[in-house]
């Protein structure tokens, strides 16, 4: 299981329905998109990591092992606005706006992303996916992302174990050996995949798969109250935005 997925499903919210948790994560996404830069997106960023290490309860080492990996591309993408290529400057100058334009896109990819982060964190795939079809979702297509989702795990636990036999065996002793066995992970899982994939069709044909995969969900109901409580929470922050960002008279 992966450690993100681990989290969402020991998260203090795990109980609460799917949408209380998008209204308050998928909020702060829009705004922290919509908002302006400074300082929108700031206090957006601030909320959503007093909410996951919060309320929410997700650890800060496990949230900032989730974290740098979106955190790695907003800043590669902000770095590409400091520079400039070709004008008067040269191949590659110094951007005259890149600072200040590159720490907004900063601060907003950063902030929309702890949004999405707080949602992940809390809301467990398997709670996720089979309300899809009642909002209107096809059903092949979330037995797809079900089957999907079920088979990169496995897929990850071969590759995992695979690995481990390598280095016990000395397989990443040199450069050479390592490309060696790069090689054969690579093989290995590929084959493995598709072995599982033809067992779980199997298994699925002897057990009368006729097209839907019916699984229990757990019982919950739409908060009036957390929903309430998150859009109020978003309007407030929507409102201090404003009045912070109004110059002083």
């Amino acid at each position: 299981m992966l450690p993100i997925d681990a989290a969402a499903h020991s998260s203090r919210w795990r109980r609460r329905h799917p949408v209380d948790k998008a209204v308050l994560g998928l909020g702060l996404t829009v705004l922290a998109i919509s908002l302006p830069a400074w300082p929108g997106a700031a206090l957006v960023l601030v909320t959503a990591v007093v909410l996951l290490l919060g309320p929410a309860g997700v650890p800060a080492r496990r949230l900032w092992r989730a974290y740098r990996v979106p955190l790695g591309f907003c800043v590669t993408g902000a770095v590409t606005l400091l520079v400039r290529v070709g004008g008067p400057g040269g191949f590659v100058s110094w951007a005259e706006d890149g600072p200040p334009r590159a720490g907004e896109l900063l601060l907003r990819t950063s902030a929309a992303s702890l949004g999405v982060l707080l949602f992940a964190f809390t809301t467990p795939m398997s709670d996720l996916l089979p309300r899809l079809v009642r909002a209107g979702v096809p059903a092949p297509l979330v037995d797809v992302a079900l089957v999907t989702y079920r088979m990169s795990f496995l897929l990850l636990d071969s590759v995992r174990r695979v690995h481990r036999a390598q280095a016990a065996r000395l397989g990443h002793t040199t450069r050479a050996a390592t490309w060696r066995s790069l090689g054969g992970l690579g093989a290995t899982a590929f084959v493995r995949s598709f072995d599982r994939a033809a067992r779980l069709q199997t298994g699925l044909a002897g057990r009368g798969y006729d097209g839907t995969l019916r699984v229990l969900v757990p019982e919950a109901r739409v908060s009036a109250r957390f929903t309430a409580a998150s859009g109020a929470l978003l309007a407030a922050l929507a409102a201090l935005t404003f009045v912070l960002e109004r110059p002083l008279s």
